[in-house]
């Protein structure tokens, strides 16, 4: 099976690493890994590396999100979201206005500081925090920088609120919501949760899971991001087969290999347009440094 990435429409109530499984066996790959993990609940866009797909993973990780959320007014839940437990009791939302709910959901915009919630993948001492939280222990994380670059309501349907929300990695929907119902004073969950764009990569252009599994070899391979375009927000070079040689042996690169300066990271391609290998320029000592290389 070619190498590349497969963006796949993950359906809900399935972990990350199950669909990562699922594609593993589908594309007879050797090895798989996802870009950018979903709680089980959600829905969307899961970017899934297949054989050297997954030594660019890295370059995507901390690539911005864009998502469509279903807020529930009036209840909270120990987890943020629709799968935890009711706390607090439920509280009225008749007297909500819609141009309160607005106005406190356009006050997102912008660079911020958030709490992750206690219900989350993140590690303390080793252990996933959830696994704190599920026996009592509440471990409280430092609050981290994140941004909103755009966030819109799509429909209000007391107690529903449909946004739009256009992300930093490392932004928490559910914490939105929960943030949101404190400032509105009811109180907030997250509903539904659907991944609609990442790193560049939209949700119409995946595959939905159930869809591939009937897919044969050749059609699998046809969906399948090359390489070179799966990166294509760097800049490139092409190498001749002096270059390529150098690359194969691992020797070191310097602009006096005819590479041009670049802010961060390099694609460079063979003649054929694939994917040769991945560098990083080192402006202190003008070399680039390898982030991974393809040629054997």
């Amino acid at each position: 099976m070619k190498s590349g990435i497969l963006p796949i429409n993950k359906p809900e109530g399935i972990s990350s690493a199950r669909v990562v499984s699922m594609v593993k066996q589908s594309c007879m790959a050797k090895k798989t890994g996802h870009m950018g993990t979903l709680d089980p609940f959600a829905t969307g866009l899961l970017l899934c590396g297949i054989n050297k797909g997954t030594k660019i993973s890295r370059f995507f990780l901390h690539g911005s999100k864009r998502y469509k959320a279903k807020i529930c007014l009036g209840i909270e839940t120990d987890t943020f979201d629709y799968t935890g437990t009711p706390i607090g009791g439920k509280k009225p939302t008749g007297n909500l206005s819609k141009e309160k709910i607005f106005n406190t959901i356009s006050d997102f915009k912008g660079k911020q500081k958030q709490t992750p919630p206690s219900f989350s993948a993140l590690k303390h001492k080793g252990r996933p925090l959830y696994e704190y939280a599920r026996n009592g222990e509440f471990i409280a994380k430092k609050a981290r920088d994140i941004e909103i670059f755009e966030i819109s309501i799509d429909k209000i349907e007391i107690p529903f609120v449909h946004i739009d929300v256009s992300c930093s990695s490392g932004t928490y929907i559910r914490t939105i919501a929960f943030d949101i119902g404190q400032k509105l004073g009811c109180g907030a969950h997250l509903g539904a949760l659907q991944r609609t764009e990442t790193c560049g990569f939209n949700l119409k252009d995946s595959i939905d899971l159930n869809d591939l599994e009937k897919m044969n070899t050749d059609k699998i391979k046809e969906n399948i991001i090359p390489l070179a375009r799966a990166l294509d927000f760097m800049p490139a070079h092409t190498a001749e087969k002096k270059l390529e040689k150098k690359i194969q042996f691992g020797q070191k690169l310097s602009a006096g290999d005819g590479l041009p300066q670049c802010k961060k990271f390099l694609r460079i391609l063979t003649k054929q347009k694939e994917l040769a290998a991945v560098v990083e320029y080192d402006k202190k000592s003008q070399a680039f440094n390898y982030c991974c290389v393809f040629l054997n």
